[in-house]
């Protein structure tokens, strides 16, 4: 034991005469425009690395094992994805290729169904993938799993409240008994100290359509309890966005837990331009003390599946007893009712996008992918007397496709998106997955926000239309995230904190990936480290997965 201060002592003596002297960093960039997070202004300076940790920031002096030279570029912190659904391809494929190139350094997962827990009534997953086989049933074991995979992102993943009413409920629609509810809160409970970070809910179709304020406002007091955070997709965001936010409002006060509503948008044309009354909405609870807040995405197309055109009711038993009611002609024609003239408090794609079938570009993989839904449409009517009605084409198609055909819908506006995107407490995650140009993870035809999202906010709203400060907007991709999340050393560039660091040329920053051609990466972002290992290098993958599974801490 008397020799550690000894060779403590050593480390640090200057190399004898002759002999080349030790790196005092493992990597330092330097000569850069640093934005460290905060939305302070950016600064010229170096940032230095040791280990996975960032410990210096400003002029540096000394030596390192590996220097990148960032004259021209900006320095900011890996960007977090609030929102992504790269749940089962972070395993498939641990590069993330598509993400590492827009900077993304850490994945959130887990809206509505995430990949774990699968317990009760719901099945383990088994995952054959990169000649491994992929086994969990618990968050725990998912992020085992992860830590075992090699990625090369950070993972961190929310409980979906359909995992938490599908393990006790199933199938069923039923409303939950005491006990029954007693068990969800059990299984969230046990979710939560496993380490996930919240719970998260897509409201807009069952299982989580079934779930009352109340019973939301329950579960969210157990991960409240945790310090979690609730992250949903709100129950309406067409014509009942209004009423759907305000029920966000009242769940954060009543269950005192910090709210963000997942890709804040007005998703029905017959209420574009009233954003600024849910902002106004938003900002009143917050000058009250409700903590609530929001995330969006670049584009005003959004995704989703035919299915979604479905009344709810159709869906109960799972996707086998939707097929059975889609082939029964009574049910067909109430369908065909309620979808035309809604059903009260349920959000309808068709009518959000004013029942235009060309603003439905069929995404998924099948014989439908890459066209919209008049083209199919128009496909299946030729040489018919009288052509079909188009919603049985969609009710055959959803037949012939085993009831899954997903969806990009053009529904919501620009200026609105835009104010929601500028408000301080609106942050932005792309709702999309680590995808690949080639390789088991190019598939389907899917929404570009997959490839593109954060250097579309700085290509095309920092850079060309001056939306955003640079400096707000890489707060948006980094630190506020980071603080909806807890996550008290990622987000931010300073001394202490891991080093997750984008590295980009904001003059050539842009996304590639468009609807019709989304396999396409994102250019500019030219260097990526994660946990102080580089991963992207001169806009070349490197093959490293230094990428950890995050664990919430209360």
């Amino acid at each position: 034991m008397r020799l550690l201060p000894l060779l403590a002592l050593l480390l640090v003596v200057p190399a004898l005469p002759g002999q080349p002297a030790v790196p005092e960093y493992d990597l330092v960039v330097r000569n850069g425009r640093v934005v460290d997070g905060t939305g302070n202004p950016w600064v010229a300076a170096d940032v230095a690395v040791r280990g996975d940790r960032i410990v210096a920031v400003g002029k540096v002096q000394g030596t390192a094992k590996r220097t990148i030279d960032a004259k021209g570029l900006v320095v900011a912190p890996g960007f977090i994805d609030i929102h992504s659904h790269s749940d089962e391809t972070v395993l498939e494929d641990g590069h993330a290729q598509s993400k590492i190139r827009q900077g993304v350094t850490t994945e959130v997962l887990g809206e509505g169904r995430s990949a774990a827990p699968l317990v009760g009534k719901l099945t383990a997953r088994k995952l054959a993938a990169r000649g491994k086989a992929f086994e969990w049933a618990t968050v725990a074991d998912y992020l085992r799993t992860v830590d075992g995979a090699g990625v090369s992102v950070n993972v961190a993943t929310y409980v979906g409240l359909d995992n938490v009413w599908q393990a006790v409920m199933g199938q069923s629609h039923a409303r939950p008994t005491p006990e029954q509810f007693e068990q969800m809160r059990a299984v969230l409970d046990q979710a939560m100290k496993d380490g996930a970070f919240g719970l998260s809910s897509l409201l807009a179709m069952p299982p989580g359509s079934l779930a009352t304020t109340d019973d939301l406002v329950e579960l969210a007091k157990v991960a409240a309890r945790h310090g979690g955070i609730y992250s949903a997709h709100i129950r309406n965001e067409g014509t009942g966005v209004f009423d759907a936010v305000r029920e966000m409002i009242a769940i954060a006060e009543r269950a005192g837990i910090p709210v963000d509503i997942i890709h804040i948008k007005i998703a029905d044309q017959k209420d574009w331009g009233r954003m600024t009354e849910i902002v106004a909405m938003i900002e009143a609870a917050r000058r009250r003390g409700v903590d609530v807040r929001a995330n969006v995405y670049p584009y005003t197309r959004g995704n989703n599946n035919l299915s979604s055109i479905v009344p709810p009711w159709a869906h109960e038993g799972g996707v086998t007893k939707m097929l059975d009611r889609l082939r029964d002609p009574a049910a067909r024609a109430r369908m065909k009712t309620e979808i035309r003239g809604g059903i009260p408090g349920w959000y309808n794609h068709f009518t959000a996008v004013g029942g235009d079938w060309s603003r439905m570009l069929v995404s998924g993989r099948g014989p439908y992918e890459g066209l919209t839904m008049d083209r199919v449409i128009g496909e299946k009517s030729k040489g018919k007397t009288p052509p079909p009605d188009a919603l049985d084409v969609l009710f055959d198609v959803l037949i012939e496709q085993d009831g899954s055909v997903p969806t990009v819908y053009a529904h919501h506006d620009e200026r609105d998106m835009t104010l929601a995107l500028s408000q301080p407490w609106c942050s932005v995650g792309s709702d999309g997955s680590a995808l690949a140009t080639e390789g088991p993870l190019r598939r389907g035809n899917p929404h570009p926000r997959s490839f593109g999202t954060f250097p579309r906010v700085l290509g095309l709203y920092v850079r060309e239309r001056g939306v955003l400060r640079l400096e707000d907007a890489v707060r948006k991709m980094t630190s506020l995230n980071a603080a909806k999340l807890g996550l008290r050393d990622r987000g931010v560039l300073s001394p202490g904190a891991l080093a997750d660091v984008a590295v980009f040329d904001l003059e050539k920053v842009t996304d590639r990936a468009t609807y019709t051609a989304p396999f396409q990466y994102s250019e500019g972002i030219e260097y990526v480290v994660v946990n102080g290992q580089v991963v992207l290098d001169r806009g070349t993958h490197t093959g490293a997965t230094p990428g950890r599974a995050l664990r919430h801490a209360k």
